[in-house]
């Protein structure tokens, strides 16, 4: 494996239209897992909830992936949660990465999943599934969610415990935050579930929808179309089950150019 260049190796040789940002910190948390901040550039604007596309030289050659931006428009640096794949054509190789190295980033962010995409509403479920809690990372960081939203439930599920650390700290570092802290109070509901093992609370948050579950561990009767709102990120089967769960409630599929009451972010679905 080649180890990632360091930044001054980029100085005569960036790719046109890219960024080559320094990375400030990395932070693993199990063999399949890990998160990544970065410089980010002056010129770099961005909607809490978008992703980016995030690349190394390899070989020679740029490759790149799309990662939601786990920091929210606020930051000063970047932030990024990602899987570790053995094979990965980028991450064999981004999973190698230390404070110093450069990271490559496309100019242009999009993405699905930003409040301009939902129609106005007085709850936001966020669900999610392994590293799919990225772009929420950012959104409940975000003052304007809190703003246009009485209640925030982020749901996030993963095969094993230690998978939810990302999770739990995130939302233990808002509750903390010498000012998110008093802006989102008692807003935002953490509702983490795991499939594999033993936990508080087990299941694919799918059947716990279904069962019933889900809402009443909430203390929720079920989904409201007149004041619910959803965003959906994760595996492509829960993306599918979880939009015919909502449809089947009432609730309408959103997107920039036309807002409705959930919105799907499938640039990471292959």
């Amino acid at each position: 494996m080649n180890a990632p260049a360091k930044t001054e190796d980029f100085a005569a040789n960036i790719p046109a239209g890219v960024f080559a940002e320094t990375v400030t910190e990395v932070q693993h948390y199990t063999d399949r897992l890990f998160r990544f901040r970065m410089t980010r550039p002056e010129s770099f604007r961005f909607r809490s909830g978008e992703f980016a596309m995030i690349g190394l030289m390899v070989e020679g050659k740029p490759i790149y992936r799309a990662y939601s931006i786990a920091s929210p428009a606020w930051d000063e640096e970047l932030e990024f949660f990602s899987i570790k794949v053995p094979d990965g054509p980028l991450t064999s190789h981004l999973q190698a990465i230390k404070p110093g190295d450069t990271v490559l980033m496309r100019k242009k962010p999009t993405g699905t999943l930003v409040l301009d995409a939902l129609t106005p509403g007085r709850r936001l479920f966020m669900f999610s599934t392994g590293t799919g809690v990225a772009p929420f990372a950012s959104l409940i960081r975000e003052p304007e969610t809190f703003e246009k939203f009485e209640e925030i439930i982020l749901t996030h599920t993963t095969r094993e415990v230690a998978e939810l650390t990302y999770g739990l700290d995130l939302v233990e570092e808002i509750r903390n935050h010498e000012f998110l802290a008093e802006l989102v109070g008692d807003k935002l509901r953490y509702y983490p579930t795991v499939t594999r093992e033993a936990f508080e609370k087990t299941g694919r948050i799918t059947d716990l929808i279904r069962t019933g579950a889900f809402f009443a561990d909430l203390g929720l009767e079920g989904f409201d179309p007149a004041v619910d709102r959803a965003m959906i990120c994760g595996s492509s089967e829960m993306l599918k089950e979880t939009k015919e769960l909502l449809e089947a409630a009432g609730l309408t599929e959103g997107a920039n150019n036309k807002p409705g009451e959930f919105v799907i972010e499938r640039a990471f679905v292959g």
